[in-house]
């Protein structure tokens, strides 16, 4: 057995640049990761399974492990011949890039267990095959993403930056095309901060809140809310959503929003409490 994490991600940044001539976006973000990980485990086999025992999680074809699995094959010329056992941690439909995240990790680990030794512009092939934030995860440093998401480069000005962060999910999920496909017309509604966050010279910001908080306005309230908290020094959206987060100069600080949003929003949130860009 062999073991590997898949760590979440959030969105420190997220522009929406127009959109491409193949359907695509046209993005320009920065991302980071999360020490709230998924775990994949790894065990030869004679034919490829998948287990995962979290309700609504697919283990089939449809699963982007599975996908990970025949992209890599295709490459390979032959079948990788594992049984893998997720445990997931990063809830779906949240924008923190779980489904992604276990992609990515999967092409790491074939690379490994079968000793094939692909280059990373060679997985970096592979993982954009199967989604614009694959290729984050193949080496998930805080980097800038161009293109349609699938263009990475590490941002070393900001490689020992770390801050703690509460996220804050509530019961639904946002599809992300649901997202990107209200985007063009969306109005901004009033009296929430859309605006640039600043950050030790990070800029803060999602274009996506303003389409998806029209729909889900309890999203734009739950953004005002944690602007008033005592540390919280930004909050937003995660990609599409539906996660909110903020960052504070504290981990208590950060503890103390999660068990007030427990206690004034919704006792059903998920909530985590960790670090970004963790060292």
């Amino acid at each position: 057995m062999v073991k590997y994490t898949a760590p979440a991600k959030i969105n420190l940044s997220l522009k929406v640049l127009g959109k491409r001539e193949d359907g695509f976006h046209k993005v320009d973000m920065v991302m980071a990761r999360l020490d709230l990980e998924d775990e994949l485990d790894f065990h030869n086999s004679r034919t490829t399974t998948l287990l995962c025992d979290t309700p609504g999680v697919p283990t089939d074809e449809s699963n982007l492990v599975f996908r990970a699995v025949r992209e890599f094959e295709k490459v390979y010329g032959r079948k990788a011949k594992q049984k893998i056992t997720l445990t997931k941690r990063i809830p779906h439909g949240a924008g923190l890039g779980g489904g992604s995240a276990d992609a990515g990790v999967t092409l790491r680990a074939l690379n490994e267990i079968l000793g094939t030794n692909y280059d990373m512009e060679e997985l970096s092939a592979m993982a954009a095959n199967l989604g614009s934030d694959v290729p984050f995860f193949l080496n998930p440093v805080i980097s800038r993403c161009t293109g349609r998401g699938e263009i990475v480069k590490p941002l070393p000005a900001f490689a020992e930056w770390s801050s703690p962060i509460v996220l804050l999910k509530p019961q639904f999920g946002v599809a992300t095309p649901t997202a990107y496909k209200r985007f063009t017309g969306a109005r901004r509604l009033q009296g929430v901060p859309y605006g640039v966050q600043e950050v030790d010279g990070l800029r803060i910001v999602n274009d996506l809140e303003k389409p998806v908080f029209e729909k889900f306005p309890v999203l734009a309230m739950m953004k005002r809310w944690l602007l008033e908290r005592e540390g919280v020094r930004a909050a937003l959206m995660s990609g599409s959503g539906s996660t909110m987060f903020a960052l504070t100069e504290t981990p208590e600080q950060a503890r103390a929003v999660a068990e007030a949003a427990l206690a004034e929003l919704d006792p059903t949130l998920f909530t985590y409490c960790g670090t970004v860009n963790p060292q």
